[in-house]
């Protein structure tokens, strides 16, 4: 059965028009000393029969402790990440400016082997990014949204 998941790429033009997108670093022992690679848009599970758009929505709030913007969303499309899960892209404009980041958790046996499970944020910090440091950032599979942004937005 394929795995489904939902997320949304917010985006603004900066003062100077440059494009920012928000993106959100992966929680839990394995990405806490990456950076590069290491980001995602914030999104999440979802079952077949339920809409994507409003699972985005969900998973936005989750995973930032803020809802998402009251705005008119745009589906960038369907990503298959090499891992096989499906993901259903959308996006906006939007200032977001959320006072804090607080994400829910997940539960781990860390380190491996050990017994001890331990609770980690999903998500330990998001921020708006230039496109060019986003390329840098988001894991590879991802990269195609942001391309699908871009062509989205068309020339600038």
């Amino acid at each position: 059965m394929t795995v489904r998941s939902a997320g949304i790429l917010l985006f603004r033009r900066s003062s100077t028009t440059e494009l920012e997108v928000w993106i959100a670093h992966m929680g839990g022992p394995f990405w806490a000393h990456k950076d590069a690679r290491a980001w995602s848009i914030p999104k999440g599970e979802y079952l077949e029969d339920e809409d994507p758009l409003m699972a985005a929505k969900r998973e936005f709030a989750e995973e930032i402790g803020t809802p998402p913007p009251a705005v008119d969303y745009h589906e960038l499309g369907i990503f298959r990440q090499p891992s096989g899960k499906l993901v259903a892209a959308f996006t906006a404009e939007s200032d977001f400016e959320p006072e804090n980041i607080v994400s829910n958790t997940f539960e781990l046996e860390w380190p491996r082997g050990s017994g001890v499970i331990r609770s980690y944020p999903e998500i330990d910090d998001a921020m708006w990014a230039t496109e060019a440091v986003a390329r840098t950032k988001l894991v590879s599979g991802q990269v195609p949204i942001l391309d699908a942004l871009i062509r989205h937005l068309g020339p600038h």
